[in-house]
């Protein structure tokens, strides 16, 4: 306790320990994995709810579709930036006390955005909402598992994945409702009391830190580096799909992305104080979990965006396509939440990633007979999120129990940086082969869904480069 805390004055730069009947009770681990839960719930609601208001925020500002997409891709940008850098301070500071000041930035910012007086405001407060989204991002999944023991920690990242999952299912109807009824500026206000009810959930409910990284000085150098590799990717990967830039700024993102990347692996690999530990890539668990995690995010988006395309080019209207659209999430949540019911207790993580991804391929692959029929659009909707709401826990899970506790929260911001990469690439994909294909939306969305396919395949073989037995994470008494 410090001399603040002793004159009673709160510790605002010190974790708070939980109430003693919190910490007591026999459910204190999943009190904690539930305060985690409505971050993963308010984060992927406002990820596709924001996008509801792009029609709204033209005609409010008299701005093109192509200005109006920065108030979603700063806010992308930013966030894949930030994220291990995020995690990299938590896990010095104390990855509860960055969490719960990431709810608090995230939750002004959002009443920012509400208010904004024009697009270029709006988009510079949506940057200012990504850095709280990285705070909580980073330390999310590194909160569930260093609260739960070893055998409940795959259990308790399934249920933040159906909480994400939740908020996906959501987003597409509720922005709709909310725009047209008390408009736009309400999809960012909605985030005000449920930001509110988190921080206080959060304080009370989540564990002090357990182990701390030793105390550096912070990798200035490597984060501009790895925001420049990060950024330069994914606005290359926007510009392919359709993104308006000047043609020379095809070649010159991927070079600048090619260079920072180069330099940012050597910087890493010899300053004391680096940003990511670059030994945790050498190990097979974490390097295959985490291009596993930017598979799986990329088949679980490319669908959100291809299926409302195609459907609302058939003359469907929106909420139709809608409604169909939330098959996938809702399969995504019934699996996260009921794997370790249905399946063998008995079954490693890679063998439930692998399981998991094949049957997303399956789902994916029977959509290339038939894209635009409806009653196969569902089944195979709800095939393809049943197999990543199997995939994504388990494959999180290898990565999380390779590490040591001290650096969870670097490891849990990889896992997210990798998740939002796979993210941009999702759509990307997806965009670009449907701009490909011009007014053959079926043809597009074969190509698109042939692509997905292949990655969850691919997704599959990753599961394989755990080495077996990875399936251990011990944890300290709980505080």
């Amino acid at each position: 306790m410090n001399a603040r805390s002793r004159r009673g004055l709160p510790d605002l730069l010190g974790e708070s320990r939980r109430p003693l009947r919190v910490r007591e009770h026999p459910n204190a681990a999943w009190f904690a994995v539930g305060a985690v839960c409505i971050g993963a719930f308010m984060g992927q609601l406002d990820a596709s709810i924001v996008t509801l208001a792009f029609p709204a925020l033209q005609g409010e500002f008299a701005s093109s579709l192509a200005a109006v997409q920065w108030v979603s891709l700063g806010y992308l940008l930013t966030l894949v930036a930030l994220l291990a850098g995020a995690g990299r301070v938590a896990d010095t500071a104390g990855r509860k006390l960055v969490y719960l000041y990431g709810f608090v930035v995230f939750t002004a910012a959002s009443a920012a955005c509400g208010l904004a007086p024009s697009l270029a405001a709006l988009a510079g407060f949506r940057v200012v909402q990504a850095v709280g989204a990285a705070m909580l991002q980073a330390n999310s999944v590194a909160l569930v598992v260093s609260s739960l023991p070893r055998t409940r920690a795959r259990a308790g990242l399934g249920l933040q994945a159906a909480a994400q999952a939740l908020g996906l299912a959501l987003g597409p109807a509720l922005g709709g409702l909310l725009v047209g009824t008390l408009g736009w500026r309400w999809v960012f206000w909605i985030n005000v009391p449920v930001g509110l009810a988190a921080i206080a959930a959060g304080h009370y409910l989540l564990p002090r830190t357990r182990r701390r990284r030793r105390a550096r000085r912070f990798d200035l150098v490597g984060l501009a580096l790895l925001a420049g590799t990060t950024t330069g990717l994914l606005l290359a990967a926007s510009m392919i799909s359709g993104l308006a830039l000047p043609p020379w700024s095809l070649p010159t993102l991927l070079t600048v992305a090619a260079a920072s990347g180069a330099a940012f692996w050597l910087w890493e690999r010899k300053t004391p104080s680096a940003l990511i530990d670059v030994g945790l890539l050498h190990r097979r668990a974490v390097a295959s979990g985490l291009a596993g995690a930017s598979g799986g995010y990329l088949v679980l988006f490319g669908p959100l965006v291809l299926v409302p395309q195609v459907l609302v080019a058939g003359g469907m209207g929106e909420l139709g396509a809608g409604l169909i659209l939330t098959a996938l999430p809702a399969g995504f949540a019934l699996a996260a939440l009921g794997a370790e019911q249905v399946l063998p207790a008995r079954w490693s993580n890679r063998l439930r990633c692998a399981t998991g991804a094949v049957l997303a391929a399956v789902g994916a692959g029977l959509l290339v007979l038939s894209p635009g029929q409806v009653g196969l659009l569902v089944v195979c909707l709800l095939v393809m999120g049943a197999g990543l709401g199997t995939f994504i826990p388990a494959n999180n899970s290898v990565v999380m129990v390779a590490v040591p506790e001290q650096v969870s929260g670097t490891a849990g911001g990889m896992v997210n940086m990798a998740r939002g990469i796979g993210t941009a690439f999702g759509i990307a994909a997806v965009t670009l082969a449907l701009h490909l294909a011009g007014a053959s939306y079926l043809v597009g969305a074969r190509a698109a869904l042939v692509v997905l396919a292949v990655v969850a395949v691919l997704a599959a073989l990753t599961s394989f480069g755990a080495p077996p037995g990875h399936d251990h994470h011990h944890t300290a008494p709980d505080l």
